[in-house]
């Protein structure tokens, strides 16, 4: 055990050590200077390209600058947990492309397939903090996971777990993107570590294949066009004009993750919380259209997916039923699953239905 007064380089050496032990990938250490990313996150909420994600800006330039989050700040253990289920198949990322092209399947994103990350990181970042206090006394701290106005990913970059990608994620070596990010602010000096450097080069697979055009550049990205934003984060109507580039993706996208060369070297989690419940991974739009809200309240109960409701649940699917027509005309099943929820109490499920019905009458129409 270590001393009550600690040798800070064999602490910060015990603290990765531990971290392992509870499930992380990596974890690296960095101090709270993120004055370099002020400009940048600024520009991009003056453009608003945080949609409705009021939350981004509402702590304004708080989210850059730890130390006012949590006063006496000085460093930050940033941690990785790889998310891709133990039993994922090596070409993973060509059945999940291929899963996009069956216009009957229910898309959900890898990394919501099981249980809710919040909450799984969150308890292991606990625990790393409780183990550190029990070698080296009481200290400050606060633990975060995607949860708080904090920078996840440049204090990863700054603390040496990877580089954005040019896509916004994040990107490791050995590890690809699929993974979650957590970190734990702390007052001890500890040791920091040296940043990655970036190896995207030329490569914009990402930009390419991005069916709504969201990635406007190299590192900027629009929300406002974002499959994962118009799924989860939006809470009104999706724009019209957006519906059909959705195709059949009912809660996020990992279009720009499955195409980036990088994961081909995607790691597998070594903890059973993200293995796929529910059947996610093989689910039918008209499968999941027809849950009852006791149902999906059930059934997603510690999944991230219940956090946006059984009524934006219907929303997505409805628009997926309809993006069907492009290649089921007038399909006897989606029609009548459509059909069931056309009197629905939520006027904007009634909406998204009424213009997947109308796609399909279209189709079946004009053969097409």
């Amino acid at each position: 055990m270590l001393p009550a007064q600690p040798d800070l380089p064999e602490l910060a050496r015990a603290i990765k050590q531990w971290g392992a032990e509870l499930g992380f990938a990596d974890l690296r250490i960095t101090d709270a200077d993120l004055a370099h990313a002020e400009p940048g996150l600024q520009a991009w909420l003056d453009e608003g390209h945080h949609g409705e994600m009021d939350y981004m800006a509402s702590h304004g330039m708080k989210r850059a600058r730890p130390s006012e989050l949590v006063p006496g700040t000085v460093r930050v253990i940033s941690a990785r947990m790889d998310y891709l289920p133990a039993a994922t198949p090596p070409d993973w990322r060509e059945r999940e492309t291929a899963r996009l092209a069956d216009p009957g399947a229910a898309v959900v994103s890898l990394y919501a397939r099981g249980r809710d990350y919040h909450k799984v990181l969150r308890a292991r970042l606990q625990q790393l903090a409780a183990r550190i206090e029990a070698a080296a006394g009481q200290f400050g701290y606060r633990v975060f996971t995607d949860s708080a106005p904090v920078m996840e990913i440049p204090l990863a970059e700054k603390a040496g777990l990877g580089w954005r990608g040019k896509h916004t994620l994040m990107l490791n070596r050995e590890a690809g993107s699929m993974f979650f990010l957590g970190e734990i602010l702390v007052d001890l000096p500890l040791p920091i570590d040296a940043p990655a450097s970036a190896h995207c080069g030329q490569c914009s697979a990402c930009i390419d294949v991005c069916p709504t055009g969201a990635i406007i550049g190299p590192g900027r990205l629009d929300a406002r066009r974002c499959i994962s934003y118009l799924t989860i984060e939006l809470k009104s109507s999706i724009p019209v004009e957006l519906r059909p580039l959705i195709g059949n993706r009912i809660y996020g996208c990992d279009d720009c993750q499955t195409m980036c060369p990088w994961n081909k070297f995607a790691q597998r989690a070594t903890v059973p919380d993200f293995d796929q419940r529910n059947g996610l991974g093989e689910a039918s739009l008209v499968a999941l259209f027809g849950w009852s809200e006791e149902q999906f309240e059930r059934r997603m109960e510690g999944s991230p997916i219940r956090r946006i409701g059984h009524e934006r649940w219907l929303r997505n699917l409805a628009v997926g039923l309809g993006n069907a027509a492009d290649s089921i005309k007038g399909d006897a099943a989606i029609v009548a699953a459509l059909e069931a929820r056309a009197q629905h109490p939520s006027a904007m499920v009634r909406e998204h239905v009424e213009w997947a019905l109308a796609r399909h009458a279209r189709c079946d129409q004009h053969g097409v």
